[in-house]
Formats: C-alpha cells, structure tokens, sequence
C-alpha cells in the first residue's frame, strides 16, 4: 500500500501557480506579496497588526525582545514543547522556568504556575499542544495579577479558538507558525500577532537589523535586529493557505471524530481529550501503553513504518535535555511532562488524509499492539 506519513501539506493548483508568478515578476524577497498577507492576516485576526516572520521560532525571540525580557530575568513555561520554546528564552539570556503539565490537557498546569513566580520572573509563555488552547482567561487573570507579560506560543494554534474567539484575535503577543507540518504553511514562516502601535514599530525594526529608511534615502538604527524577514514566494504560499484554513480546521476535526470513532479501546493506548470546539487539531497523539509492551516505543514506529505508516513523535520532555539538566533540572522534576514525553506518538493528521486512512491506521495500531 502507498506510505501514508504521519502530515503532508495540501497545496492546491492556484497556489502553486501564483508562486511560478511570483517568481516570474524578479521580486521574489520581501515585497508585496508579504504586504498582502500581513494585511489578510490582520483581518483574519480582527484588526490587529501582524508581522510575517522566515519563523515561528524569530516571532518568539522578538516578542520576547518586545517584552522587554533580558538577561537574569526568568520566564516560566512548560517542558512539554518543541526545544525552540525554550531556547529563545536562553538566547535572550534569561531562564527557562518549567512547570508541569495538566494530565487532561497535556498543556501548561496553570494550578502550578503562581507557586513558579519569584521577583525576576518577566512573562509566562505557555503553548497550546496540538492545538488545543490553554484556558485564556485563567493564564491572563494570573499574569494580570503578578503585573506579567504573556507571549503565546500559539505556533500550532492557526485556526484554534478560545471559547469563540480565534486565538491571535486577543491577547498580549502572540506567535504563530506556518512551517510546512502546520495547519496552513508558507514553507517556512510564521507570525507575531501584537496589539500595540510602538510595540509593533519596534517589532519591524527588529525583523530586519534594526534598519529605519530616511526619507531621503538614509538610514538610522537605533536597536540590534536580526534578519526574519520573509520572502514573497513564501508569502504567495500563505496567501493561498489561508483562504483554505476553514476547510482545513473542518476536515481535521471530521477525520479526528473518525479516529474516536475507530480507536480500538483495548489497545491500552490513552488518546487527546476529545475537544471539538476550540482545538483546531494540529495533531492526533496518543500514549502508548508502555507498561504492558514488550516493544518500545522505538520499536512501534518501526513496526508502523513497515507496514507503510509514519509517525511522529511530538515531543521529549526537554528538560531532560543536556543543556537544561546543566542548569539544575533533573529526572522526576516533572512527572506528568515525562510520561507524556516517554510514551507519546503522533499519527497520520492532514487534510488530504480520506477516511479509510483513519481506519487503516487504527487497524493497524490494534494490530501492533497485540502481535507484539
């Protein structure tokens, strides 16, 4: 049977040729393209201005430089995360402060978070996993209340909401992704979502050296930037993405009823929490039954990729990782991040996907499971 990987993107004909337009005009970096879409996302979001990035990953370090966040600070965040969550904040030389994670929704345990905050503690950066939103009125009372600023890594959030309201249409600062595994792509890329018209000056000086043209043609830098900038090719991509992001959520969330509808209980495995409201089910995982297994889980995603299934896994719990066992944390710190991190893998979730896929898959994990 063909491969079925665990996501692929579905980029129509239309978009494919408006990007050999692009590339046919010679203006192919920043230029209009990146206009239109910034102005597409800002609706998108209600008005509010929006920043396109080469990466989710440069929407984070500079809402962290917007935030004010600078060496010796702290900023607490969860464990359970692509490592990128955490890395801007030691590049901007502060700490990562890790708590827990909910059991149910495998986010943030916002129950722990107040316990975290000491004096040197500058924002709280929680990530909404797979999708499914950190409960916002709960994470901005607390950051109301200790005087925090709150940056969303909302990178696997597009087209998520929070009780009817699109993530990205509120808040303080919020980034988005559009890698190539993301709910709508550009390839590479993502955004900054901000509220604040200095803010936002600030935020397009640093995507791009820190440069301000003069209207005669100079230039003045007042603030070391990087280069975030995204390229139009790029841009022509996302343009075509977002018109299609409805019907994306929509197919996600029918093929994800499939999954519930389908899973076979006696597998062990213990699956998401079922939300189809506000999550915009950027990925199905599961947790594999590792007690009761004779194979490991290396061992599953080998026994799927030979049966033609790929499948992901999202994500260690990365404070097991060197570079933050170097700074104090150990095995046992976070429990739940860790069993969640052993056990977790992530199957095939895309638009493109039909309905017997779903079947397939599940069938198959069944079929692992008990030949093992």
């Amino acid at each position: 049977m063909d491969y079925l990987p665990f996501t692929r993107p579905s980029i129509d004909e239309e978009t494919i040729a408006g990007v050999a337009e692009v590339l046919r005009s010679g203006w192919i970096t920043s230029g209009p393209c990146v206009k239109q879409l910034e102005q597409a996302l800002s609706q998108y979001f209600g008005g509010r201005p929006v920043r396109v990035m080469s990466s989710a990953t440069g929407a984070l370090e500079i809402a962290l430089a917007v935030a004010g966040v600078q060496a010796g600070d702290e900023v607490i965040t969860t464990p359970l995360s692509w490592v990128a969550t955490a890395n801007v904040i030691l590049r901007a030389g502060a700490k990562p402060v890790f708590v827990d994670v909910d059991a149910r929704t495998r986010n943030i345990d916002l129950a722990r978070i107040e316990a975290a905050i000491t004096p040197r503690t500058r924002a709280l950066l929680p990530v909404d996993m797979a999708g499914l939103p950190v409960d916002r009125d709960r994470l901005y009372d607390i950051a109301g209340r200790h005087g925090l600023r709150v940056i969303e890594d909302a990178a696997q959030s597009m087209g998520a909401s929070w009780r009817g309201r699109r993530i990205g249409s509120f808040g303080d600062l919020v980034a988005i992704s559009f890698h190539a595994n993301k709910n709508i792509t550009t390839a590479e890329g993502g955004c900054l979502v901000l509220s604040d018209a200095a803010e936002t000056d600030l935020c397009t000086r640093l995507r791009l050296q820190g440069v301000v043209r003069l209207p005669d043609g100079g230039q003045e830098v007042e603030v070391a930037g990087g280069k975030h900038n995204l390229t139009d090719v790029a841009a022509r991509i996302g343009l075509g993405q977002l018109k299609q992001l409805d019907a994306f959520t929509a197919r996600r969330r029918a093929l994800v009823r499939r999954y519930f509808e389908r899973f076979d209980s006696a597998a062990g495995c213990e699956l998401p929490l079922a939300d189809y409201a506000d999550c915009n089910w950027h990925m199905f995982q599961v947790l594999l039954p590792l007690a009761r297994m004779r194979l490991d889980r290396g061992g599953f995603i080998q026994a799927m990729h030979q049966r033609g299934i790929g499948v992901g896994v999202h994500y260690p719990a990365m404070h097991l990782f060197r570079i933050f066992r170097e700074l104090g944390y150990n095995p046992g710190d976070f429990p739940q991040a860790e069993h969640i991190g052993a056990a977790t893998v992530t199957l095939p979730l895309f638009p493109g996907m039909a309905d017997s896929d779903v079947d397939r898959v599940c069938t198959t994990v069944a079929e692992v499971l008990r030949g093992q």
